[in-house]
């Protein structure tokens, strides 16, 4: 009784959270991505089997999902709907699978598209729904052999479903023998050798000790599974939650993934062939599935206990917020959840969701030769970016190449990609967890000391850095000792952040710290081990090893509610201003406090203190001229608005989703820049929160928002009067292109447009105008040459306005602005190429300027030629008013000034909220946890009071940081504070402001931090609920955690 009535206050405690921080919503508004309706008629895919289907599909309808606050019976759902819905045009799609006969948290209505806005309001009016959003459609390619990878654009078209990354690619297949090994031939033996997987992590050592993945249950989320695969042996179930009638898997890529997890067979051998396999066949035989498929198929496995989950699949979108919320309600419901990163690699910034969340395993792909796979995705996360810094991912890496494994005509094949690699670990995760007594593996395996253990005892590869390889292979034996001896704790991943070690420290190793500099900050993942709920006791605290360490000052932001399982630290780093001569090392540790509530049968709460160790390299601070600065702040990516790729010749890849950061898609460009000598630091606050006497550059790369009045008349000094160099490399702006680039997308069922162009142009031009130069609409490419260095435009724009005495530089490319952008075009007669101005130089006041047209011979995302010698040339124009002759030549000095009439200057579009996706517009001007210490959360330099910050609405009085090691600013999650809020007070901006851009109350650094006040107020206690009504039969630790919300 005992022992049931802390089970009940401990979920009681989480329902009182949830009450506490309901003012964030936990929806998200994908109306702002649509430009118009289709103006014809549209179908779906089913959802249901074909006996089921109640829609016409021939009408003008689509499929939504309607996600209500609680569970129930589907029945009781639907009763109250119609019961409250009054309007005509909807119709409630009956779903036959598995997880009927359990309660559910949504439905799937068909709507019909004219009245699509109206029922939307009055199904989301109703205070037992929570949000209602479009059924996503995903889709993947297993690629044949010999094959490129496909994505979810193919020259400029959009394929059906949601956008994703292919998984993986076929290699081959081998034929099984009936003879010995005498018998197969030399070359063939060996390959066999070579391919076994298995015998790379010393499997058979576990295998040998009993260890074999007995009574686990693995659940595999595929293209399903033949029932009498002789490759198996303990096929448990299989479920098929999609729209064709059948089992089976006709693709092989379901029957593969089993084998590599559970194949008995000796020529490929899985990792656990006593696992037991749940098959959920989640992808039709056209490769396409929905979000509801998923949703069903996720409540099934959370209500038949799954221990372990397997998904293959992934794409950039991480706002598809009804699948990110139920991996979230997986993982919370104990349910080790493993997945592929991506294979869009080698870029960086690439990494895929739901592999990108940190309480999911992630895995990336290396070859046999312990090397980093070419196509494995690359990090950081960019969830954070632009105003914080994004976390470490993959977790660990696994061999993806040319793997072998089951193929449907029960022979061996070998796949390549990191839905290979998942597998590898998901098998290794299943063989550990039959090493935990079957009593015991609740009590002790969860998704956050599984991940301990295999960060822990990851084996680091020496040629990789910490954003390609995570905490290095799979070590399976290595784990198996600290799982062995494993009490639940809390830890830190990374643990050690040691600027000594290149290239695994990379970025951090590439670049020393010296006073002055803007912050560095390292995002740390804090993993949880005692429990689903966690909180930081006491702020985290900096112990520097000897005095020197004093020079060093800390600040840190962190998730003070750690739900599930996981959490993040961020350390924000500035070396003193007495330090600006200092050269040599810190170290110390930063520890950090955390505490759960007891476990079942526990009395005492369960505390652990979580170390990070630190050795970092200080140098003497830098020359102005050796200092530049990146603008991050005015970038924007995908999700959540369609932001166009920068080249308009890249027709597979449409979407500009790498984050545009110095250390994603730039990080060639930032390495470059370090070995010529630059310190490079990051801006991701307005242009008034920087101190331009400290720089000899602002560089502005490829950047989309807005730009507030005052950055306007801040820059304007800062280059006419303080000396501050300005380098601008711009990107292509045309409306009549992006109206052209529009394609209907079958998940959102609305048209999408770009939100801007590759450049916002005409916010460019504003900033620039003080200067007397404007970039133009056209859209440039083709190939030039500069003093023997040849380069190619791509996608660029031109100059329209330059003053005269300036140096100005034209070539004769073509304009495809007026051509269909993303289709093939003939070069006519009537595109003749003409010379245009694309690139500027120019001196003003105190300080100097340079434009350029193009940025896409900047960012290694797509790049056809690099221009980074012309970037060299215009920094020690700009930092150290050096000038190259050639660019200097008086045969490009301009007698005259280039100018258009203002009506001549590109122009906003009128049909675009960009509010929506602005940081700028409609946001009010605040320096961000990302700027210097003394004007965090101000206005910035020359708009508030020295010495005494002005304060604005929510942020603490903050001192200069001179007599400061460390300072702490937490989430605002504080204890629960009884408020109460209407739900129509809130808005889907509210909820997602670090990604909608919303400024919130204070600095957003990372996912975390909104992540875990949606997660708590979502989060409920069915199984509190179910164990009040069902008395005391259940044992507790059956019961389970379900995701509900309470208005």
């Amino acid at each position: 009784m005992v022992a049931y009535r802390s089970y009940c206050a401990n979920y009681f405690l989480l329902v009182l959270i949830s009450f506490c921080l309901l003012h964030f919503r936990d929806r998200i508004n994908r109306e702002t991505l649509t430009l118009t309706l289709p103006e014809t008629n549209t179908t779906a895919v089913n959802d249901v089997k074909d006996d089921a289907d109640v829609v016409d599909r021939g009408a003008a309808r689509s499929n939504y999902i309607v996600r209500f606050v609680e569970y129930k019976d589907a029945e009781d759902h639907r009763a109250y709907l119609q019961g409250k819905i009054e309007l005509d045009g909807w119709e409630w799609i009956e779903r036959r699978n598995p997880a009927a006969k359990f309660p559910t948290d949504f439905g799937v209505v068909a709507i019909d598209e004219l009245a699509r806005t109206s029922l939307i309001e009055e199904f989301e009016r109703l205070e037992l729904v929570k949000d209602v959003s479009a059924d996503l459609s995903y889709s993947r390619s297993v690629l044949a052999e010999g094959a490129g990878r496909v994505g979810a654009f193919v020259d400029g078209k959009k394929r059906p479903g949601k956008i994703f990354s292919s998984m993986s690619y076929s290699e081959g297949e081998y034929y099984a023998t009936d003879m010995s090994n005498s018998t197969i031939s030399w070359n063939r033996h060996l390959l066999m050798q070579r391919y076994q997987v298995t015998s790379f992590f010393g499997a058979r050592g576990l295998w040998e000790k009993g260890y074999t993945g007995a009574k686990v249950k693995m659940a595999i989320f595929d293209t399903g599974i033949r029932a009498n695969h002789p490759h198996f042996r303990n096929i448990k179930e299989r479920t098929n939650w999609t729209n064709e009638d059948t089992l089976n898997d006709n693709l092989g890529h379901g029957t593969f993934v089993a084998g590599v997890i559970a194949g008995q067979y000796d020529e490929c051998l899985g990792f656990a062939p006593d696992t037991e396999i749940y098959a959920f066949r989640v992808f039709t035989d056209a490769q396409v599935s929905y979000t509801s498929w998923f949703l069903d198929a996720f409540n099934y496995a959370i209500a038949t206990n799954m221990d372990v989950l397997n998904l293959s699949i992934g794409g950039p979108d991480y706002l598809d917020l009804p699948f990110v919320e139920k991996i979230w309600e997986l993982t919370a419901n104990n349910i080790i959840m493993v997945s592929a990163i991506g294979n869009d690699g080698p870029l960086y910034g690439t990494l895929n969701n739901p592999a990108d969340q940190s309480d999911v395993i992630g895995v990336g792909g290396i070859d046999y030769g312990d090397h980093i796979a070419s196509f494995s995705s690359r990090g950081m996360s960019t969830w954070e970016i632009p105003h914080g810094y994004g976390r470490v991912k993959p977790d660990v890496v696994a061999y993806g190449k040319e793997i072998m494994g089951s193929s449907i005509s029960a022979n061996c094949k070998s796949l390549s990609g990191t839905s290979v690699a998942s597998p590898v670990v998901a098998g290794v995760v299943c063989l550990l967890v039959s090493v935990i007594p079957e009593s015991d593996r609740k009590k002790i395996l969860n998704p956050a000391s599984m991940k301990q253990a295999l960060v822990e005892g990851a084996a680091r590869l020496p040629d990789a850095n910490m954003y390609e390889q995570g905490a290095g292979r799979v070590h399976l034996l290595e784990s198996y000792e600290i799982l062995k001896s494993y009490q639940p704790r809390a830890s830190i991943f990374p643990s050690i952040l040691d600027y000594s070690e290149c290239p695994y420290s990379w970025p951090f190793c590439r670049q020393p710290l010296y006073a002055g500099a803007m912050p560095v900050i390292f995002n740390a993942t804090i993993l949880n081990g005692m429990g689903v709920l966690g909180y930081v006791e006491s702020p985290p605290t900096w112990h520097p090893s000897d005095e020197e360490g004093n020079l060093l000052s800390i600040r840190f932001t962190y998730s003070e509610v750690i739900w599930p399982w996981t959490g993040y630290l961020a350390l924000h780093m500035q070396i003193k201003e007495e330090a600006s001569m200092f050269s040599g090392e810190i170290e110390g540790n930063v520890t950090v406090k955390i505490y759960s509530p007891p476990a079942q049968g526990e009395k005492n709460i369960r505390r652990s203190t979580c170390v990070l160790q630190l050795k970092l390299k200080v140098v003497p601070t830098p020359p102005r001229s050796k200092r530049v600065l990146w603008d991050q702040f005015h970038s924007i990516k995908y999700p959540p608005g369609y932001i166009p790729r920068d080249s308009l010749d890249v027709r597979n890849d449409i979407l500009d989703w790498h984050g545009d950061h110095l250390h994603t898609n730039f990080h060639i460009m930032f390495n470059m820049l370090r070995d010529a000598g630059y310190y490079v630091e990051t801006l991701g606050s307005p242009l008034t929160c920087f101190d331009a006497r400290q720089y000899g550059t602002l560089l502005l790369v490829d950047l989309e928002d807005e730009y507030f009045e005052e950055e306007i008349q801040k820059l304007r000094d800062d280059v006419i009067n303080t000396g501050l160099g300005l380098a601008v490399f711009a990107e292509w702006y045309n409306v009549d292109t992006m109206v052209k680039m529009r394609f209907f997308d079958d998940n959102t069922r609305s048209w999408w447009t770009p939100v801007t162009g590759g450049a916002n142009i005409p916010a460019l031009n504003d900033l620039l105008a003080p200067f007397g130069i404007a970039f133009g609409d056209k859209i440039l490419n083709g190939d030039f040459s500069i003093d023997g260095e040849h380069s190619r435009y791509a996608s660029g724009t031109d100059i329209i306005r330059f003053p005269a005495g300036g140096y100005v530089h034209a070539f004769p490319f073509l304009d495809s602005s007026e051509s269909a952008a993303t289709q093939s075009v003939l070069i006519t007669s009537a595109m003749a190429k003409a010379d245009s101005p694309i690139l500027g130089l120019l001196e003003l006041g105190e300080g100097r300027i340079a434009v350029y047209g193009d940025s896409n011979c900047l960012d290694s995302s797509h790049m056809v030629t690099n221009c980074y010698w012309l970037l060299r040339k215009i920094l020690d124009f700009t930092s150290g008013n050096i000038k190259d002759p050639v660019l200097f030549s008086t045969s490009v000095r301009q007698a005259a000034a280039l100018y258009q009439d203002d009506n001549q200057l590109p122009s906003r579009r009128t049909d675009v909220d960009f509010s929506a996706y602005s940081a700028v517009v409609g946001k009010e001007l605040v320096c961000r946890n990302d700027s210097r210490f003394e004007v965090w959360g101000t206005k910035g330099y020359s708009l508030h009071v020295r010495g005494r910050s002005r304060r604005l609405p929510g942020y603490h009085a903050i001192d200069l940081g001179r007599g400061l090691n460390s300072t702490v600013e937490t989430s605002n999650l504080k204890r629960p504070q009884w408020t109460q809020r209407n739900k129509d007070e809130h808005s889907a901006n509210n909820f997602f402001g670090l990604l909608y851009r919303d400024e919130l109350d204070m600095p957003v650094l990372v996912a975390s931090h909104w992540l875990v006040p949606a997660l708590i107020a979502v989060t409920g206690s069915f199984a509190f609920l179910k164990l009040l009504a069902n008395s005391a039969e259940a044992a507790p630790a059956q019961e389970r955690v379900k995701l509900w919300s309470i208005r």
